[in-house]
């Protein structure tokens, strides 16, 4: 009967922490799978990509900054209301947490950026990377991996 009890209080145990475990998995996604359709709306998730040139709107009455997000094949407009890291900039690489509304939008609560010149999130890397695997970040961000 002990034994039986503690196999119970064991297999609960382990079925509250995978349940624990699961609800706080942050999945990362491209720009190219958001702008496909792949990923669900109203779900946190991070998303990572070159900030595309040109692309950075700042609000003058707030914090609220606007920006694109690309790798190879497609881009994702992203709205963060906040501070920046110090090191966010167009061309840089970077990683935001968040989630995608319904209308398409990436809207960030966390952005964090790349803390040299000599490093890339290899997840950031992995998606700046085409279907042949050859990577597709601009020439200047190349020299800087």
């Amino acid at each position: 009967m002990l034994v039986g009890g503690l196999f119970v209080g064991l297999a609960a145990a382990v079925a509250l922490a995978l349940t624990a475990f699961s609800e706080n998995i942050l999945y990362f996604y491209q720009p190219s799978e958001i702008a496909a359709g792949d990923v669900p709306t109203n779900t946190r998730f991070r998303i990572g990509g070159l900030v595309e040139n040109g692309s950075v709107e700042r609000n003058n009455d707030d914090l609220l900054v606007r920006f694109t997000l690309a790798d190879c094949e497609a881009s994702v407009p992203v709205q963060f209301k906040g501070t920046l890291p110090d090191l966010f900039r167009e061309g840089q690489g970077i990683v935001a947490y968040g989630a995608l509304n319904t209308s398409g939008q990436f809207v960030a609560d966390e952005v964090l950026a790349k803390h040299d010149e000599n490093y890339m999130s290899p997840d950031v890397a992995e998606a700046m990377k085409d279907n042949q695997g050859e990577s597709c970040m601009p020439t200047n961000m190349q020299a800087n991996r």
